[in-house]
């Protein structure tokens, strides 16, 4: 297994294995100096290989506020590993890509210190065929996750295609807008927030970032409403000429 990540702002050593859980990365704010951390939060990562799939059986599983933490089994190794909350069924199989290693994380909702844990994200239920992580592998690779068709996206009443957002950025600065697509990438909990970005057809290989604290799983068509801001640089490289901020679902 190989690949690069890049952290957001922090220096990383990338470890290597072929026979042990996740891809590692140790951060030096991850515990180096002895002491535990107690920031949840996941960093901001750049893809890795694509072509790497863990599949795992989840043994135990506890909620905390905004997390899910789940002890799994990879073979004949145990770790645990933390989500975005979300339901897990005990004895079920899931699958990951990638996963950023945290030592002696505190979890101050549990009173308790893990050594290893792993922040996981796209982490999901592994496919019902021969081969389970081939086959949601397969599915990604193929793009049929993420292949926006503009007939099956329902917008509600008042929602604004993309098409029209894009072409008239300037009318909706600092208004509130309801916007609806598809869910083509999530990056959770960078700087305490998700990072979904969203798709309808309407603007062909473009996207809109929103920013949100709901957990919307890859490939869902959602509509969301929150306040469009124009050329907001968070710095690091996170410059946006329009992106959509404190977004909440629409119902």
């Amino acid at each position: 297994m190989s690949g690069k990540f890049i952290l957001f702002g922090v220096v990383v050593a990338l470890s290597v294995s072929c026979d042990s859980g996740p891809q590692e990365i140790k951060s030096v704010s991850s515990g180096s100096s002895g002491t535990a951390s107690s920031s949840p939060e996941f960093s901001a990562l750049k893809e890795a290989s694509q072509s790497v799939l863990h599949q795992v059986e989840a043994k135990e599983t506890f909620d905390a506020e905004r997390y899910t933490y789940v002890r799994v089994a990879e073979g004949d190794e145990e770790y645990w590993v933390a989500i975005t909350k979300q339901p897990v069924e005990v004895g079920k199989q899931y699958v990951f890509q990638r996963g950023l290693m945290k030592k002696n994380f505190f979890s101050p909702e549990f009173n308790r210190v893990f050594e290893t844990l792993y922040l996981v994200s796209d982490f999901r239920p592994a496919g019902g065929g021969a081969n389970p992580a081939e086959d949601v592998l397969s599915s990604l690779q193929s793009g049929d996750v993420l292949k926006v068709d503009p007939q099956q996206i329902s917008r509600p009443e008042g929602s604004v295609p993309l098409s029209e957002l894009f072409g008239n950025m300037a009318d909706y600065n600092g208004k509130q807008v309801v916007v609806t697509g598809k869910v083509v990438k999530v990056n959770p909990m960078i700087m305490g927030r998700n990072w979904i970005h969203i798709q309808d057809g309407t603007v062909e290989g473009k996207d809109l970032t929103v920013t949100t604290m709901e957990n919307i799983p890859l490939g869902h068509v959602v509509s969301f409403e929150g306040t469009i801001a124009l050329n907001k640089d968070f710095g690091a490289g996170y410059r946006y000429d329009i992106i959509l901020e404190g977004a909440v679902v629409k119902k």
